[in-house]
């Protein structure tokens, strides 16, 4: 087996350092080098490119011109450093042809060399970065929307820098989750949410609190999902606290709940303990908007649905003992339904009275008051009903103390949803 020269050895090891190919090291040098000879012994009309050979580490400069019948349209003259006439080519090849190159072997001189070294070494080292940057950034580019590994490596002030291999991803406050804490060396889940090419090398945004991440994470847990078999409709989250999926399979043979759920619920609590402990609901999607709505509202029970397809909103009725469980703690279960489905939605008791404006009012922004999966005694109801639009349902990034977990309540007759904690 041939060994390699000590100078291909290098160019292999700082390859394999870099990600990048031999190839781009290779003509990076190539380049270098006729740069320098350029600088320094070239003619005003050479068009200098040079051949490395990096097992010896000797280089041949030539002089390359293209052949061309003529001048190019609407051009008086000819490109003399890059084109050379056929007439003129024929004298130094006779067999020449338009479009072949013709190489002129160009003299080396002696301090070449030496000179060439200085000139190429900033060059080179310029392009190699500038390679290793391009590499980074196709990488990265087309992992744009999954769900990849990362180590945090620092934090400074509220912003987590992490490490995803090959280069470093940032991590702003907004993308994060308020009830976790980030410390140097922890290992995480991180959603991608973007890359961008900066001056100084790509720009890798990511992401904790993205509501893609949770429809990722099941792609990864669950294989019915991962073949297209179940398909994840819609995602509402409010990062930390609680999201709700409504899913949906393409053969009636599959249930979409349990694959997701999984056996004793192992697939969805590997979800829930990669967000931290984050309450996931997961519900039945239908085309009947007036199902979809029912399950969306669990695990409160519906009495009936009256929907307005002009204003795209519903009055959903429940009984009193129900009303602050549809509603839920700060308006939160109902603001994830609305931002599910896409409808507004209107939550009115047996009486129907319009509800005080002070009453079971939604959290203020950037809050989220965490959900009770029980339902409160009528007394403790404060109104009958509550009407939540989608543009108050933005999914948020902070979030209280962790609520414990709940039983889960019988289903009503009417409602095909699942509730998972």
């Amino acid at each position: 087996m041939k060994q390699s020269s000590p100078l291909m050895a290098a160019i292999e090891q700082i390859c394999e350092e870099k990600n990048i190919s031999v190839e781009a090291v290779l003509e990076t040098i190539e380049q270098a080098l006729a740069a320098a000879y350029r600088k320094d012994f070239g003619e005003k009309n050479e068009n200098v490119k040079v051949k490395f050979d990096p097992a010896t580490g000797a280089s041949q400069v030539f002089d390359v011109k293209t052949v061309v019948e003529g001048p190019a349209e609407g051009e008086e003259t000819i490109n003399e450093k890059k084109e050379i006439l056929l007439a003129d080519a024929i004298k130094i090849k006779p067999d020449a042809k338009v479009a072949d190159e013709i190489k002129t072997e160009l003299k080396v001189p002696a301090d070449y060399g030496r000179m060439a070294a200085q000139t190429a070494k900033q060059v080179i080292i310029q392009r190699l970065r500038e390679a290793e940057r391009e590499v980074v950034f196709s990488e990265y580019k087309e992992k744009e929307g999954q769900v990849i590994p990362a180590t945090v490596q620092r934090v400074e002030g509220r912003t987590v820098f992490v490490n995803i291999g090959h280069t470093v991803a940032v991590m702003p406050y907004s993308e994060q989750v308020a009830r976790e804490h980030y410390t140097p060396g922890q290992r995480l889940r991180v959603f991608l949410v973007a890359v961008n090419a900066a001056a100084k090398g790509p720009e890798v945004l990511v992401s904790r609190a993205h509501p893609e991440i949770v429809r990722q994470l099941f792609t990864l847990e669950v294989p019915e999902i991962a073949s297209g078999a179940v398909a994840i409709k819609a995602i509402s989250r409010e990062a930390g606290s609680r999201t709700k999926i409504a899913v949906a399979a393409k053969d009636a043979n599959i249930d979409p709940i349990g694959s997701c759920v999984g056996q004793r619920g192992t697939r969805v609590q590997t979800v829930i303990n990669e967000l931290g402990g984050e309450k996931i609901d997961i519900i039945a999607w239908s085309e009947d908007i007036s199902k979809f709505i029912t399950a969306a509202l669990a695990p409160a029970k519906v009495q009936n649905v009256t929907l307005n397809e002009e204003e795209k909103s519903a009055k959903v009725e429940v009984s009193d003992d129900q009303l602050s469980l549809a509603i839920g703690r700060g308006g939160q279960n109902v603001r994830l339904a609305v931002k599910l489905t896409g409808w507004k939605i209107d939550i009115v008791g047996a009486g129907g009275q319009p509800i005080p404006a002070d009453s079971e009012a939604p959290a203020a922004e950037g809050e989220i008051a965490p959900v009770s999966a029980e339902a409160k005694p009528p007394a403790e109801a404060a109104a009958d009903s509550v009407s939540v639009d989608e543009k108050t349902t933005g999914a948020s990034a902070s979030n209280t103390a962790a609520e414990e977990p709940t039983e889960i309540p019988a289903p009503a007759a009417a409602s095909n949803s699942d509730e998972v904690k």
